[in-house]
C-alpha cells in the first residue's frame, strides 16, 4: 500500500469515526450501539480471536469510548455560574479526561506488541568481552554472594567475561566520615566484601564519594572498565546461566543497538501479594508491563532500560557521558538520551534472573515514590513532547511512562467526589440516572472488556485499582514535591530481605484507616438521604454504589497494611536438580524441588527417609555439576524430622563465601521450571469471581486491621528483624552493624 493510500485510509477512517461519535441521539439509541458494540467485543474476546480482530476489536470499543468523552464534555458540566458545583465538576471531568487519554496512549502502545526471535549464538572468537556491574550500598553479604556468585558463572568464553561489585557503602567519602560509626561500618563493611570479591573470583571496586546515587556508582566502574558490552544486575537479581547466550547476539544483528533488555522476576511476594495471600495464584503485578507494556514499547523501539537485567553497549554510553544521573531513575532517562540519537533497542520477553522486592509496606512505598518521583522528573527537565531526535511514536511512548504517575490524583478524585454530592449536595455531573445508565455504565462496560482483553491474563480485576489506592495515599504528596521543586529528590536505596514475627499493623496505617472511616460515614448518610429524600433517590442509588465501591477498596487496603507474618531467606525459586546426599557412610541420590541460600526441599528414597534425622549433620553434591565449580560439596544439617508420605526432606545449608556457587548453580543453573511456574499463573478471572474476592478482603480486613489496632498491633510493638544473615568471618557484625543488631534482638 502506498504512502498516499494510507493517508486516505486513515482519513476516512478518522472522519467516518468524527461522525459516528458527534451524532446526537437519544438514550435509547445510545444504549443499543452501546450493547452491540459490548456483545461484539465480548464475542472476540471469549473466543480470543487476535490479528485483524485486534485491531476491529479496539476500533470498535474507541467508538464508545469517545462517544462517552463527546457526551460528557457537552451535556453533563455544571453551569459556570454556579461556582460551587462547577469547580469540583472540571476537576472531575478532568480527572476522567485523563483516564481515556491514558487509555489512548496505552492501546497506541500496544496495538501490536513485538515478539521477538532468539537471539544469534555467537562463537567464542566472535563474542564480544562482557563488564558485569553489580552495583551495592548497603545489601547484606549473602544476598550478593548470591548474585556474584551466579554472574561469574555464566556461560561464556572465560577470558571475556569480568564481574564487577561495585560498592557504594565503602566509598572514601564513608570511611572517612567524621560520624565514627558510620566510619567503622564503611571500613568493616568493605573489609567483608574485599574478602568475598577475592574468593569468588570477581573484582570489588568503590571511589571517592556518593554522588549521582547509582547513576554515579554505575559511570564510576564505566571509567575503570573496557568491555564491549555493560550487563547490570541488582544486588539482589541473580542471572540465569544463559543470560548472556539469550542477549549478546542481538548486538552482532545491529550496530545501532545499545540495549537489551529482559524481564524482572522476583522470587518473593510484595506486600499486597503477601497480605493478601495471591503470590502462588495470580499474576504479579510487573507482569502486565513486563508482559504486555515491554513488548508494546519494542515495537515503536521505545522499549527502555529497566535499571537491572539488560545489556548495554558500552560506545553508546560513553557517547552520552555514561548513565545519566539528572532525574532519579537513571535507568528511564539514560534510553530517553540514547534513543534521541538514534540507537535502538531490544526487549527480550524471557525471564533468566531471579530477583526480591519489598516485603513491608513502608519498603514498597519507599520504592514506587522513588519511581513516581523520577518519572515526574523527567517529564518536566526532559519532556519527551520536546526532546529532539525523538520519533513520534517515542514521544508517545515515553509520555505514557510518565504520565501514568500522576494516577493518585484521579484515584483521589475518584475517591472523594461521591462525598462531594452526598456530604454537600455539590451536582457535579450534571445527569439523569437514564442518562448515566446509556453512556457511562455502557463506557464502564467496554473499558472494562477492553482492559481484559488486552492484559486479562497478567492483572485480574479490581487488582489495579487496590495497587492505585495503596500507592495513591502516599504518593500524592511526592508528585508535589517534585512539581514544586524538581530537582530536589534525591536516591533512595529500597530496603529488601525483611522479616516480620508475627501480624503487625503497617507504620504507614493511619490514614488508611481515616480513609476506610470516612467512606463508612458516606455510606451511611447515603443510605439515610435515600431514605429521606425520594425526589433524587435514582442518583443517590448511583452516586453511593460508586462510595460504596471504593469502600470496599478501601477495605481491601486495609488487609494490605495488616502485614502478616513473614520469613525471607533470600532468594529461593523451584528446581529439579540432580543431587547426592551424603551422611556418614551413605549418599543417596535424589532431586532438589525448592532451594535457596538458607537450605533446600530434597526429595530421596524411602530408605533415606528412615535412615535421616532432625540434626543429622552431611553434605550435598550436585549431579553433572558445571565444569566452572571449583568445589561442589556442602555442608547441610537435617532441619526437620523427614517427611515419610512425601519422600521429602528440608535441609539447612552451612554455608561460607565458597560455598555460593555451589547453591547459584542448584537454583539459577536453568529457570524453566520458574518460567513455567510464571505461565502457569497467568490465567484470567472472570468480574464475577474477583468480585466475591474483593468482597471477601473488603469484609474480612477491616476486622483483622481494627482487631490490632485495639490490641496495640502496631509497627512498634511487633518484632522486626532482617533476613538470617549467614556467618561469614568474624568482621561480618562489625561491617553491618544495623543487620547484627536486629538479629540479636
Amino acid at each position: 500500500m502506498t504512502k498516499l493510500a494510507t493517508l486516505i485510509l486513515w482519513a476516512t477512517s478518522t472522519l467516518t469515526a468524527l461522525f459516528l461519535v458527534t451524532q446526537p441521539v437519544g438514550n435509547s439509541v445510545q444504549m443499543a450501539l452501546s450493547l452491540s458494540v459490548i456483545a461484539v467485543l465480548a464475542v472476540i474476546a471469549v473466543l480470543r480471536l487476535d490479528g485483524i480482530w485486534r485491531h476491529v476489536f479496539l476500533a470498535l470499543g474507541s467508538v464508545v469510548v469517545l462517544r462517552y468523552a463527546y457526551w460528557r464534555t457537552t451535556s453533563t458540566l455544571p453551569p459556570i455560574d454556579d461556582l460551587y458545583s462547577f469547580i469540583p465538576g472540571v476537576v472531575l471531568y478532568a480527572a476522567e479526561m485523563y483516564c481515556i487519554v491514558m487509555l489512548a496512549i496505552s492501546l497506541f502502545v500496544v496495538a501490536d506488541p513485538r515478539e521477538r526471535e532468539a537471539a544469534p549464538r555467537l562463537s567464542d572468537e566472535d563474542a564480544p568481552s562482557v563488564d558485569v556491574f553489580v552495583p551495592t550500598y548497603n545489601e547484606g553479604k549473602e544476598i550478593l554472594a548470591m548474585t556474584l556468585s551466579a554472574a561469574k558463572a555464566m556461560h561464556y568464553p572465560s577470558n571475556k567475561l569480568r564481574v564487577f561489585l561495585l560498592d557504594d557503602g565503602g566509598t572514601d567519602q564513608k570511611r572517612f566520615s567524621d560520624d565514627a560509626a558510620v566510619a567503622e561500618a564503611a571500613i568493616n563493611r568493605a573489609i567483608v566484601l574485599k574478602d568475598l570479591c577475592a574468593d569468588l573470583g570477581v573484582t570489588y571496586l568503590t571511589r571517592a564519594e556518593n554522588v549521582h546515587a547509582k547513576a554515579g556508582n554505575l559511570n564510576s566502574g564505566l571509567s575503570r572498565t573496557s568491555g564491549d558490552l555493560v550487563v547490570v544486575f541488582d544486588a539482589d537479581h541473580a542471572p540465569e546461566r544463559a543470560f548472556l547466550q539469550e542477549t549478546v547476539g542481538y548486538f552482532s544483528k545491529d550496530p545501532n543497538l545499545f540495549l537489551v533488555q529482559t524481564p524482572h522476576f522476583f522470587a518473593n511476594a510484595d506486600p499486597i501479594e503477601h497480605n493478601l495471600d495471591t503470590f502462588t495464584t495470580m499474576p504479579s503485578e510487573n507482569e502486565m508491563f513486563y508482559g504486555k507494556i515491554q513488548k508494546g514499547l519494542d515495537r515503536w523501539n521505545a522499549s527502555f532500560f529497566c535499571g537491572s537485567a539488560a545489556v548495554l553497549r558500552r560506545e553508546a554510553l560513553e557517547e552520552v557521558g555514561g548513565f545519566s544521573g539528572i532525574t532519579i531513575t537513571e535507568d528511564c532517562e539514560t534510553a530517553l538520551e540514547l534513543h534521541s540519537r538514534g540507537w535502538t533497542s531490544v526487549y527480550v520477553d524471557k525471564p533468566m534472573i531471579a530477583g526480591l522486592q519489598p516485603e513491608t509496606v513502608s519498603s514498597f512505598i519507599g520504592q514506587r515514590s522513588r519511581w513516581c518521583r523520577g518519572m515526574v522528573q523527567i517529564l518536566l527537565l526532559k519532556n519527551p513532547l520536546l526532546k529532539a531526535g525523538l520519533s513520534f511514536a517515542q514521544r508517545i511512548c515515553y509520555l505514557s511512562s510518565s504520565l501514568f504517575w500522576f494516577f493518585p490524583f484521579v484515584r483521589a478524585v475518584f475517591i472523594f467526589a461521591p462525598l462531594l454530592f452526598i456530604l454537600f449536595n455539590m451536582k457535579i455531573f450534571v445527569a439523569s440516572s437514564e442518562d448515566f445508565i446509556a453512556h457511562t455504565v455502557t463506557y464502564l462496560i467496554v473499558g472494562e472488556l477492553i482492559r481484559s482483553y488486552l492484559y486479562g491474563s497478567v492483572r485480574w480485576p479490581w487488582m489495579s485499582e487496590i495497587y492505585e489506592y495503596v500507592q495513591s495515599v502516599y504518593l500524592f504528596r511526592a508528585i508535589i514535591s517534585v512539581i514544586l521543586q524538581p530537582r530536589r529528590p534525591t536516591f533512595n536505596v529500597t530496603a529488601k530481605g525483611q522479616s516480620t514475627a508475627g501480624d503487625r499493623l503497617s507504620e504507614l496505617s493511619l490514614p488508611y484507616f481515616a480513609i476506610f472511616a470516612v467512606l463508612a460515614f458516606t455510606l451511611g448518610v447515603s443510605i439515610y438521604r435515600y431514605n429521606t429524600e425520594p425526589e433524587i433517590s435514582g442518583l443517590l442509588m448511583i452516586v453511593g454504589a460508586w462510595n460504596f465501591l471504593n469502600l470496599l477498596i478501601a477495605g481491601a487496603g486495609l488487609g494490605v497494611i495488616t502485614e502478616r507474618r513473614n520469613v525471607v531467606e533470600g532468594i529461593e525459586l523451584p528446581t529439579n536438580t540432580k543431587v547426592s546426599l551424603t551422611f556418614g557412610d551413605k549418599t543417596w541420590t535424589g532431586s532438589a524441588l525448592r532451594a535457596s541460600a538458607a537450605g533446600a526441599t530434597i526429595q530421596l528414597p524411602q530408605a533415606a527417609m528412615q535412615a535421616l534425622r532432625k540434626s543429622d549433620n552431611g553434605h550435598l553434591s550436585i549431579a553433572n555439576p558445571s565444569q566452572a565449580l571449583i568445589i561442589n560439596s556442602i555442608p547441610v544439617t537435617v532441619a526437620a524430622h523427614p517427611s515419610q508420605e512425601q519422600q521429602t526432606l528440608a535441609i539447612r545449608f552451612d554455608l561460607e563465601a565458597q560455598h555460593y556457587p555451589v547453591v547459584a548453580e542448584m537454583i539459577l543453573r536453568d529457570m524453566s521450571d520458574v518460567r513455567s511456574a510464571r505461565t502457569t499463573r497467568q490465567k484470567r478471572r472472570g468480574m464475577i469471581m474477583a468480585t466475591v474476592t474483593l468482597l471477601r478482603w473488603a469484609f474480612n480486613s477491616p476486622v483483622s486491621a481494627l482487631a490490632l489496632l485495639l490490641t496495640g498491633g502496631s509497627a512498634a510493638s511487633a518484632r522486626r528483624s532482617q533476613a538470617p544473615r549467614l556467618p561469614a568471618n568474624n568482621n561480618t557484625a562489625q561491617a553491618f552493624p544495623e543487620t547484627s543488631a536486629k538479629e540479636g534482638a
